[in-house]
Order: structure tokens, then sequence, then C-alpha cells
């Protein structure tokens, strides 16, 4: 039978002080990204986001920078239609959650901020008309109270159907 000290088999070292402390790491990492292998300081991998990751990012930025667009190309009435729409759908979503009902949580957090961005280009839209704060949190009132209450497109178009 071996015997093995446990000096030798303890990940800790000795300090002069006699207190534990880690071993020391190699300072550098190897990391396999699909095939590819890259040397990094250990410190540094750990805070750096993966190739994959950063890619699916700039993927993300621009499917984000195209809908702007779209969204820019929108009339104002056009907007504010779509605002009303996407407004009423996410009201059927919460339904959804207070039944219990199956639902994609991911999408309260894509449509509020669609709302977001289409009410944004909305007040940059009034801002190139000098169209002041005040005036214009006036004219959201007004707009907010001549809605006419519809059913969103997902419920007109199972009705058709």
């Amino acid at each position: 039978m071996a015997t093995v000290s446990l000096a030798a088999a303890s990940p800790l070292t000795s300090t002069p002080r006699g207190i534990a402390a880690p071993a020391p790491r190699t300072a550098l990492l190897s990391l396999r990204l699909g095939g590819v292998t890259a040397m990094r300081f250990a410190g540094l991998a750990a805070a750096s986001q993966p190739v994959e990751r950063r890619a699916a990012a700039a993927v993300a930025m621009a499917k984000r920078e195209q809908e702007l667009e779209e969204i820019r190309a929108m009339t104002t009435e056009q907007l504010e239609e779509e605002v009303v729409d996407l407004k009423g759908e996410l009201f059927l979503l919460r339904l959804k959650r207070s039944a219990r009902q199956e639902f994609k949580n991911s999408e309260f957090g894509r449509m509020r901020k669609r709302i977001a961005r289409m009410l944004t280009v909305k007040r940059e839209r009034e801002m190139e008309q000098g169209i002041n704060k005040r005036l214009s949190r006036k004219l959201d009132r007004k707009w907010k109270q001549s809605i006419v209450v519809r059913p969103p497109p997902s419920l007109r178009e199972s009705k058709e159907e």
C-alpha cells in the first residue's frame, strides 16, 4: 500500500506564516472553441464571452437595427395603430398568464421593447416639429382618449377563420 502525504495531495500550499493559500494557477488557459484553440490569460478567460455568444449578440443587434429602420419607415398614424395593436396583444398575454395557459414569457419583454421603440420614434418626430414635452404629453392624452377599442390582430385573424 502506497502512502501519500497530505501536503502533496492537497491543492493548498503552505506559506511562511503557516496559513494555507491556494496553489498558483497557470498563467495561460487553453480554450477550445469550434475546433480552434485560443490561448488566454486565466483571469481574462472567465470574464470574456465565448465567440459564439458574441456572434449571437451581433446578430441580435443587426435585427434591432433592421426593426428600427422598419419603424422609422412607418407614418405616424401607422405607428399609433401598431402601438394600439401591440398593447392589445400584451393585454392578451397577461390574460393568458393569469389563466395559466401556455405562452412565451419572452414575448412580454419583446413587445414592451417594440412599443417603446415606436413611441421613441414618435417622440423624435414631435421634437423635429418643435413640439415641447408639455404639449407632447397633452397631445398624447388626447390621442389615448380617442383610441377606439378593438380586438388585437391575433383575435381578428382567428375570427376570420
